[in-house]
């Protein structure tokens, strides 16, 4: 079996989005001092690659602890979406794939912006679905949408079209997702499995492909 690492790995450092502070990880306990090792993790439910659960955004939306564990694994395909970089996936875009896309449990878009991560250019113009298209999408029975950008809308959005239309359909979002050019043309099991938050709006996860 071969398995593929789609997860940006969490640190200080790291890029987050613009208004939320970067995680916190303190060495509260070592080795040295203490005969064991343990951090003390600060974060945003939201940081790093993540999940968004519907009540993200959706009042009385199902939150983390609600989903089924079965609603983050299953069939998943990428679709190659970088040559719209700086565009709009339209629905013309994806009816070519409309066989394998009714075929699986996750959608995930390779635009290439993973490649940006750490740069200012990974929060600017990064392809991002259509309000038609995330209609037609959410037509189709899957569990989620995922992307390797910082959001499935546009940076600035305040009404979140693409969010609230996914969503509305019991959707689960992965943002921050990363490596998925490796996955272009290939058939293969997606894994995203969040913390099991009580009242989780979102969590980081270690997404990962199988085959």
């Amino acid at each position: 079996m071969t398995v593929i690492d789609l997860t940006h790995a969490l640190s200080e450092s790291m890029p987050v989005y613009p208004g939320t502070k970067p995680p916190r990880i303190v060495e509260a306990n070592t080795v040295d001092k203490d005969g064991f090792a343990e951090k003390l993790l600060s974060l945003y439910s939201h940081t790093g690659t993540h999940i968004d659960a519907p009540g993200h955004i959706l009042p009385g939306a199902a939150t983390l602890d609600e989903l089924p564990v079965g609603h983050f694994l299953g069939p998943g395909l990428v679709v190659d979406a970088s040559r719209d970089a700086g565009g709009k996936i339209e629905i013309a875009d994806l009816e070519k794939e409309k066989g394998r896309i009714a075929a699986v449990d996750f959608v995930l878009f390779h635009t290439g912006w993973d490649r940006r991560w750490g740069q200012p250019a990974y929060f600017e113009a990064f392809p991002v679905l259509s309000a038609e298209a995330a209609v037609w999408l959410a037509g189709f029975k899957l569990k989620g949408v995922g992307v390797d950008a910082i959001s499935v809308d546009e940076m600035g959005s305040t009404a979140l079209p693409v969010h609230r239309t996914l969503m509305a359909a019991g959707l689960i979002l992965i943002e921050n997702l990363t490596g998925l050019d490796a996955l272009i043309g290939r058939e293969f099991v997606f894994s995203c499995l969040p913390l099991k938050i009580i009242g989780g709006d979102g969590s980081p996860v270690r997404a990962i492909a199988f085959f």
